[in-house]
């Protein structure tokens, strides 16, 4: 997409001045130089020209709002003296991955008082001897190049939450408390079922004193019958068979002869 094209996409129906944020990466730049961008963005605190084959900044307009500008991915290998006169409050600039090859084409930078953060990487100025002490003594003004200090401290996240800090931290906090409710829910589970093994503990208790009784009550009737059978068996035939026939409602034959006599 050409740039002028892509500018009236990112205007988006607003006026130049009241934009303050203008991203136009990935676009084609006309003969390596900026096209379409004028001072009217004079609201502009953020611009973004990231792989758009440029060549050069000289196209570019005076933007006394900028803060931060990032050109990087591009073919730019100087004329760096432009920003000084255009931006003259930016604070942040990238040029990495440009063609910038030696120290001295830098030295425009020194006129931009408020620039603090500098980024360069892979270009090929940091393959230099001493690159780095170079550019801070070129740079006075500079805290951070490449990302570092001139104590190789790391630059500080400008907004943690935008790393997603607080979104993973809530993250881990449900995750511990679904953890806790899946815990809570496995420990009265683990209830239920010791209170029905303790039911199933007392049915066999039960079951097994209904078995004791069953079998005593058997035991019982058994001695009574073998108690009947021992008696019986003391007992003179003929008195035993007297006893049966008594227990049996009938008479004993002898008797009946007898009272035929009478």
């Amino acid at each position: 997409m050409e740039m002028k094209k892509r500018l009236t996409l990112e205007l988006r129906n607003k006026k130049p001045g009241e934009v303050k944020e203008l991203v136009l990466d990935n676009c084609r730049s006309d003969d390596g130089k900026i096209v379409g961008l004028s001072s009217d963005f004079e609201n502009l605190e953020f611009l973004s020209m990231i792989n758009i084959n440029l060549l050069s900044v000289s196209n570019l307009p005076k933007l006394n709002k900028l803060r931060k500008l990032e050109l990087s991915d591009n073919r730019i290998s100087g004329g760096l003296e432009v920003l000084a006169e255009r931006t003259p409050n930016l604070t942040h600039l990238n040029l990495s991955g440009n063609k910038i090859k030696d120290i001295d084409t830098l030295e425009p930078l020194k006129k931009l008082p408020n620039l603090h953060s500098l980024d360069l990487f892979n270009c090929e100025v940091t393959m230099l001897i001493n690159y780095r002490e170079s550019v801070f003594t070129l740079l006075p003004q500079l805290t951070y190049l490449d990302g570092f200090d001139a104590d190789d401290q790391e630059a500080p996240d400008s907004d943690p939450e935008a790393d997603g800090d607080g979104l993973e931290d809530e993250y881990e906090n449900g995750e511990e408390g679904e953890e806790e409710e899946d815990d809570d829910d496995e420990d009265d589970l683990d209830e239920e079922v010791i209170d029905d093994e303790d039911d199933d503990d007392d049915l066999e208790g039960e079951e097994e004193e209904d078995g004791v009784d069953d079998e005593e009550e058997d035991e019982e009737e058994d001695g009574e019958d073998d108690d009947e059978d021992e008696a019986d068996g003391d007992l003179p035939r003929g008195e035993k068979r007297k006893r049966n026939l008594e227990d049996e409602g009938e008479e004993d034959p002898e008797d009946e002869e007898d009272d035929e006599d009478d």
